[in-house]
């Protein structure tokens, strides 16, 4: 399995574990894997498993705060661009989407884990989520000030909606791959997807194509 973050794989072997729990967890679930498994995906023995990590609930707390960091690296990209760039490019450069594509190689099982994540009563789950929010409250400031949004009645509430949508493009990434016939999250669908949405925050459902984005 590559590496879950973009260039070249020199993970150790704690790394490989760690990387193949993550994506047996992603799609199973945690409770569904035992450390048999992630031992034998990663080529190792259940004991050198237990050996790094303890138990199978130390190995998926490492999971969490790695995909954590992982999130907070991807944060932070989409935080640092400034009011200057151009309305389409900063639109897709704070896309939580787009930044993910960027740090991640489509066959990553990180976003998929990030659902598991969100909708678990875990601390590192609600940990996530208020960081995402805050990011789109901050987003939502930064629009207003460059005069392109209103920050609403209700500021957080129009910022939890705007997060949601982000969030769903990452959670049903591939049944919308399925109805669109293009992955959401690769160039070519990004391509189709932002002047859309630009088109539907800046003028709502009733704003027509491409020409009403910018």
């Amino acid at each position: 399995m590559r590496s879950i973050m973009r260039g070249g794989d020199d993970r150790t072997s704690r790394a490989v574990m760690r990387d193949e729990a993550l994506r047996l967890f992603a799609e199973s679930g945690p409770d569904a894997v035992s450390v048999r498994q992630i031992a034998q995906a990663a080529g190792v023995s259940p004991g050198l498993v237990l050996h790094h990590f303890g138990s199978k609930d130390g190995l998926r707390q490492d999971v969490d705060r790695h995909v954590l960091a992982v999130f907070e690296a991807v944060l932070g990209e989409v935080s640092g661009h400034g009011p200057e760039d151009p309305e389409q490019t900063r639109a897709q450069a704070r896309s939580l989407g787009a930044a993910v594509l960027r740090h991640l190689p489509e066959d990553s099982p990180v976003p998929a884990y990030l659902g598991r994540l969100l909708m678990s009563d875990s601390d590192t789950g609600r940990t996530l989520f208020r960081r995402l929010f805050e990011l789109s409250l901050r987003t939502l400031e930064e629009m207003e000030r460059a005069g392109q949004a209103a920050r609403g009645r209700d500021p957080q509430v129009r910022a939890a909606f705007l997060l949601v949508n982000d969030l769903a493009l990452l959670l049903l990434r591939p049944r919308l791959a399925e109805v669109l016939g293009t992955d959401p999250l690769s160039a070519a669908g990004l391509e189709r997807w932002a002047p859309e949405v630009l088109a539907v925050y800046g003028g709502g459902l009733a704003a027509g194509g491409r020409g009403d984005a910018t």
